[in-house]
This record gives C-alpha cells, structure tokens and sequence, in this order.
C-alpha cells in the first residue's frame, strides 16, 4: 500500500479555512500564521494536482472538487481525534468519565435509574450527558463528543443496536379547542391550531421537526412542550412514557384523530468505536440494555434487544 502524500495536518488546514470562514480566520483558529495556512492549502493543491479553492470576488470558494475533498477531510480528522480518545482511554484502564447523547424521546426517568445504579458500582465516575433532538444524536457521534448515543437511527461509519421502541400519541389539555368538536378530527382541524414542536439541537443541520402547519410554537426542551400543552397553549405528538403522569392525573387527554394518533420510532444504541469500550462504558450500556427490557416487559411493548 502505498503512503499518503497528504499529511493529517494538511486536511486540518483545509478543514479549518472551511469552517472558520477564511484563511485569516483558520490561522486564528490554529494558532499559526496566515501565510503557514496559505502555503498549507497550496502545498496540498500542488500534491493532488487540483484546486481546491477558488476566488469569487476577494472571497475562496470551495470548487466542486474541494467540496468532496472537504467532506473526506473532515472525516478524516474527526477520525484522528476519535483514535487519540480511544488511545487516552485505553491508556487509563477505567474511564474517569463517560460521554453519552440521548435523544428526548428516551425516557428521562428510566435513563435516571440506570445512572443511579450504575452509581452505586462506579461512585468516582463523571457522566456527562447531552440531551439531544435529532440531528443532533448524530451530531455529537460525528464530532467525537460522545463515547456512545441513543437515537433514532445509526448513522454511516458507526455501529449501532436496536435498543426499543417508542410510542408517540396526540394529546392536548382537556379543555383545548379540538377536544370541544366531540368528533373524530382531521389534519384539516389540526392546521387551524398551535402546534408545539421542539428544536433540532443540531448546531449545523436540521431534520423536520414534524410540525404540519406554520401555527406552531418551537422549544428547546420537552418539559418546556409538556407544560405549554397542560396549559391548553397548543397540541404536540409526544412520546409516550414522557407524559404518562399526565395523562393520568387527566393533565392531557389524548385527541380523537381519524388517521395518525398515534406514531412508533425505533431507538438505537449507537458506539462511537466498540472496539474501545472501556469497562465503565460497557457496564453503563449493560445496565441501560437491561432495564430498557425489562421496562419494555413490563408493559408489553416491544423490546428491540
């Protein structure tokens, strides 16, 4: 196999002229010279023989090529910093800290009790926890923030396990509007009223949040979501076991819906590198693996384990 000809330090350049904007802005982000940068980026033009930028105006542009190459290079780097982590990792036997990104729809309380076990066998070790939307499961994997993630798919490059399934239901408070029609309701009833949707946390992309109409109010948190709807501020698809109290104590009803009242999405567990999973991480996955069944037993849904 032959040796690269670009170096690792090479596509960092690349990568940081992209995303910090400029050249000046890339050496400030590096703390090297603009003019180091500039012979960077022209000494990686020169060894793959293509150009990688263009001007347009006094601006550099990604060409189409560059575009390509910077998708690779940013792969690679985040591959690179993923390696020192593991390698940092390993290196300690026993992790002082675990990284985890959970989307909302997990249920908060079940993840709670898997960290109060896990406590009482690890006391020392930290858990730092991104509670994530979308995109931004995947967000905190790619970028190398995380040592594991649950979320709604596996993303390419990653390994990931089926984990549960999840029940979302229309609900709103006893007394919103849609539940005085005493009928079954349409989408069209739906669009006429505020629904509640809660942010993509992705910093650089977003999904569908699944609104249906612009009458909408958009969050960042779901508790924030749960208690606009108990005070009849708009309706919301929400995941079940999130508003269960609620729906107990009649604080939501779910809405009559002639068609979609209900949704189900599937839950990954999702390995930032299983190769380098040090022992507190496998047993915090252990202890979330088990009670996630055992949960999921308990009310006869189905376990994806």
């Amino acid at each position: 196999m032959s040796q690269p000809k670009i170096t690792l330090d090479q596509w960092n350049a690349l990568v940081a002229v992209v995303e910090a904007g400029g050249y000046a802005q890339a050496s400030e982000r590096l703390h090297r010279t603009q003019s180091t940068i500039t012979y960077t980026i022209k000494k990686l033009e020169d060894l793959l023989g293509l150009k990688v930028f263009e001007l347009q105006g006094r601006k550099a542009v990604l060409t189409p090529m560059g575009r390509v190459l910077y998708r690779r290079g940013k792969s690679l780097v985040a591959e690179a910093a993923r390696l020192e982590h593991a390698a940092a990792e390993l290196a300690r036997g026993q992790e002082s800290e675990i990284r985890l990104a959970v989307d909302i729809v997990f249920p908060t309380w079940l993840l709670l009790d898997c960290f109060a076990e896990f406590a009482v066998e690890h006391p020392d070790t930290r858990i730092e926890l991104i509670e994530s939307v979308l995109a931004g499961t995947e967000e905190a994997l790619t970028e190398g923030r995380v040592d594991f993630a649950i979320g709604g798919f596996v993303p390419g490059g990653f390994l990931g396990d089926p984990l549960m399934q999840v029940r979302f239901i229309c609900a709103a408070a006893p007394a919103h509007p849609l539940h005085q029609l005493g009928r079954p309701l349409t989408l069209e009833d739906l669009r006429i009223h505020r629904h509640l949707v809660v942010r993509d946390s992705s910093a650089l992309r977003s999904r569908a949040g699944g609104w249906i109409n612009e009458t909408r109010w958009t969050v960042s948190n779901k508790a924030t979501s749960i208690r606009a709807a108990c005070m009849g501020l708009g309706f919301a698809w929400f995941a079940e076991e999130s508003i269960r109290e609620e729906i107990d104590s009649g604080a939501l009803v779910p809405l009559p819906l002639e068609a979609g009242s209900e949704r189900f999405a599937e839950l990954y567990l999702v390995y930032a590198d299983r190769d380098t999973v040090g022992p507190g991480t496998g047993r915090l996955i252990e202890i979330i693996r088990e009670k996630t069944a055992a949960e999921c037993r308990s009310r006869n849904q189905p376990s994806m384990n």
